[in-house]
């Protein structure tokens, strides 16, 4: 491609150039040509004008005075010829004696009349522009008495107009010099920016290029130096919902979690952060691009981790049940060793007691539970966060009456897990450890308010704690209110924060049935 490119530039550059140096051809023998016959022209007149001719045109025989005279203009004057002559074309002088006597050759146009008159003519020195004028009486008597014609050889002008070709010549070399130089550096400049590949490489680079593009499983961003999109493929439009005028806009126009617009423009590398963006938790990876030294954007890749989080928040739920059970089961073991531990001790009457008061307060857990929550899947899940309270020292009430719900049972243990966990987390080392979860529900709506004891979320942020959780990187905290307001918009809900009754934060998430 370089050595193409060179090529059409040096093409384009000799054209110019041959096309230049022709016009300047044409026009120095234009103006050679012009100027020698405005000198013949000027000789012509100044002779026809001159008191010596005049003089020799009122006596008998001019012609005897009038050769010495000429010749003399002719040498001063650097013409090749000065013919005076009579009415009759007689020649009165000439640079050839021989021809003195002789008629003049050649057109006299409107000389005789009084008029100037130029031509070039082949006389008897050859090709010449020449010129001819009248010679009058006198400044006040306007008779032609005679004619003066002056002459240059075409000859000695083509002579001074290759000396003005010589310069267009050397200019005309200077500047192919200029152009050539110009074309092989922009080459090498191409040549370096293409690695050396060929129009077919590129194409086929291209091509490959686009194919796999939009071919891979992720998503791709490509970002120039000013944070404006120039690349993305099908992925990433779908995880991202971006419009199809994306390509030229800035990401920071996009809707965009700032703070994935702030990893996708930073300086420096960023590896498999989480982000929540819409309905979808993706897994972002960002880094530079640099060539030659020189930052030329940034390359964006994006991750679909939205399945795998749900999944998750199930295997949560599980591996925390699994927990309570095995506590539980401890429990129960210390329990039943205790029960017989009584009846060795020949009292069999305490260990019924015993026995009773424990089973009965389990039950009436479970059933308080049960009774409040019909959902199994959210009756497990809040059996287990009680039984983990229990093991940290929290209180966790369970109010409401939840006999249907209008949404999967996946985002019910996402929305009630995650405010849970996170109200259990704030009251962890306060005095007073308590978390009120209320419950009510139809098959249209579902509101789940979450209370808690801690020290609640300050004034100042209470209208961004959602934002900062939607927007900044999951490190073990934020995640779980983005998931919980990625629910809640899906459904046509909302999450509102405010205070609690107990002290702390209070979370209200309204969720509604699909259609």
């Amino acid at each position: 491609m370089a050595r193409q490119i060179l090529l059409l530039q040096v093409l384009v550059v000799l054209v110019v150039v041959v096309v230049a140096v022709g016009f300047a051809t044409y026009d120095a023998r234009h103006s050679t040509r012009q100027h020698a016959r405005d000198q013949a022209i000027a000789v012509a007149e100044s002779v026809a004008d001159s008191p010596a001719v005049r003089a020799a045109f009122r006596t008998n025989d001019p012609c005897d005075v009038l050769q010495p005279y000429a010749e003399a203009v002719r040498k001063d004057t650097d013409v090749d010829f000065v013919v005076v002559m009579k009415l009759d074309r007689t020649r009165c002088t000439h640079p050839n004696p021989r021809q003195i006597g002789k008629h003049f050759i050649g057109d006299l146009g409107d000389a005789p009349q009084g008029g100037v008159f130029a031509q070039e003519y082949t006389g008897t020195l050859g090709p010449s522009e020449r010129s001819v004028v009248p010679v009058r009486a006198s400044d006040t008597d306007p008779t032609v008495v005679g004619m003066v014609s002056v002459g240059i050889k075409v000859k000695k002008i083509d002579s001074q107009l290759w000396r003005t070709l010589v310069g267009v010549g050397l200019a005309a070399l200077a500047i192919l010099a200029v152009g050539f130089g110009g074309a092989w550096l922009i080459s090498r400049r191409l040549r370096r920016q293409t690695h050396g590949m060929g129009e077919r490489e590129i194409t086929r680079m291209y091509e490959y290029y686009r194919a796999v593009l939009h071919a891979v499983r992720e998503g791709l961003l490509l970002l120039d130096s000013e944070g404006r999109v120039q690349l993305v493929n099908d992925e990433a439009r779908r995880l991202l919902a971006l419009p199809d005028d994306v390509v030229g806009r800035p990401i920071s126009d996009l809707g965009l979690p700032p703070g994935l617009v702030a990893a996708a423009t930073g300086d420096t590398a960023e590896t498999d952060d989480i982000y929540v963006a819409g309905e979808h938790v993706l897994v972002v990876s960002s880094a530079p691009a640099s060539w030659d030294g020189r930052e030329v954007g940034a390359v964006v890749t994006l991750r679909d981790r939205t399945e795998l989080v749900d999944v998750t928040g199930e295997l949560d739920v599980v591996r925390g049940l699994s927990e309570s059970l095995r506590s539980q089961n401890h429990e129960a073991a210390n329990r039943l060793h205790t029960v017989v531990s009584l009846i060795e001790m020949g009292r069999p009457e305490e260990a019924v007691a015993f026995a009773t008061d424990e089973l009965e307060a389990a039950q009436q857990l479970t059933d308080h539970v049960v009774a409040a929550v019909e959902e199994p899947v959210l009756a497990a899940l809040l059996l287990g966060k009680t039984a983990q309270a229990s093991e940290r020292g929290i209180d966790l009430a369970v109010s409401g009456d939840l006999r249907t719900a209008p949404v999967e049972p996946r985002d019910l243990v996402t929305v009630v897990g995650n405010l849970v966990d996170n109200a259990m987390d704030a009251v962890t080392g306060q005095d007073r450890r308590r978390v009120e979860v209320r419950l009510d529900g139809t098959e249209e709506a579902l509101t789940v308010v979450v209370g808690d004891s801690g020290p609640g979320v300050p004034d100042e942020h209470l209208e961004h704690v959602l934002e900062r959780g939607w927007s900044t990187k999951a490190t073990g905290s934020g995640i779980g209110l983005a998931l919980v307001g990625q629910v809640a918009r899906r459904s046509g809900g909302s999450v509102t924060v405010g205070r609690s009754p107990l002290g702390g934060a209070e979370f209200t998430v309204s969720l509604r049935r699909s259609t």
